[in-house]
Parts: C-alpha cells; structure tokens; sequence
C-alpha cells in the first residue's frame, strides 16, 4: 500500500475512535461484489489523485442505486461501493493487488442530513472491523463530493 494512503487512513481511523456514535454507524455493504458493476478505473502515477486514490477502481452498486443510476434520483438504502485495489504492473499488465480500502457510500437523507444524505466510510483492506472516515465525512468525502450535487454527490453513471 503506497505510504501517502496508509498515513491518511491511519490518521482517519483515529479520528473515528473519536467520533460520536451515530457518525462510525454505516453498514459494512456484505456481498457487495455480488452488486451489480458499474464501472471500473485505474488511476496511474501522474494522476493529482493518485498519492490517495491510486490503483485499480471497481464501482459496484446495490439495487436502490442502479434506480438512482438509471432514474438520476438515490433513494434511502441506495448503497454505492468503490473497491480499491493496488494496481501491480507486470509483463505490459496491470493486474489486481491486494485491497486498499472499500469506501462506502450509503444513502440516507434523515441520518446523514450534514453530508448530502450520504453515510460515507472506508474500511481498511476491506476489514468491516477498520473504520477510516468515521467523523471525519464531511472533509474526507463529502468536501469532494459537493461539487457533484446535480448528480446527487455521485461522481460516476451508469454507462450501458
């Protein structure tokens, strides 16, 4: 795991022992590989986000998010999940690492009024026991997701 990352989530994840109760309570999204899959992203070195977010992207989305992927409108329990993997690069191929983080962004307007109606967690090597984000959503996630707001703080679409 690149060590820019690994220093980010480490001082995330103390953050999150701080947090209030009701901030650390998104679901870990079991059987999220079995979603459907949206889309899928490398981000190489070169890239202004690769220090963070480099490696291999799967996007994969429950059943209420492929509606709000198809109809542009997420409703409550809408769950989107962003798989990062370490991209290793062998032989002219860019093949999967272990995983970096499962980031998680669940939908619910009533307890996540603060950050656009969306939960938003990172589980570390996607151990449901390692909370990255806790507390900290609002500037570990939802500053970035702001801008996104016509597409309802979701940066990706449904490509068919």
């Amino acid at each position: 795991m690149n060590r820019p990352l690994v220093s980010a989530l480490a001082g995330l994840a103390s953050l999150a022992a701080t947090a209030t109760p009701h901030a650390a309570d998104v679901p870990y999204p079991a059987g999220y590989r079995s979603w459907t899959h949206v889309k899928s992203m490398v981000i190489q070195p070169g890239h202004p986000l690769h220090a963070s977010f480099g490696g291999i992207h799967h996007l994969y989305a429950n059943a209420k998010a492929m509606q709000g992927y198809k109809t542009g409108r997420f409703q409550n329990g809408s769950v989107i999940v962003f798989d990062l993997l370490e991209a290793n690069t062998t032989d002219n191929a860019i093949t999967e690492g272990p995983r970096k983080v499962a980031g998680v962004m669940h939908r619910d307007t009533g307890k996540y009024a603060t950050t656009g109606g969306w939960g938003f967690e990172g589980f570390v090597a996607g151990d449901p026991a390692q909370r990255a984000v806790g507390a900290n959503a609002k500037t570990a996630c939802f500053d970035c997701h702001a801008p996104q707001k016509n597409t309802g703080y979701v940066f990706s679409t449904w490509r068919q």
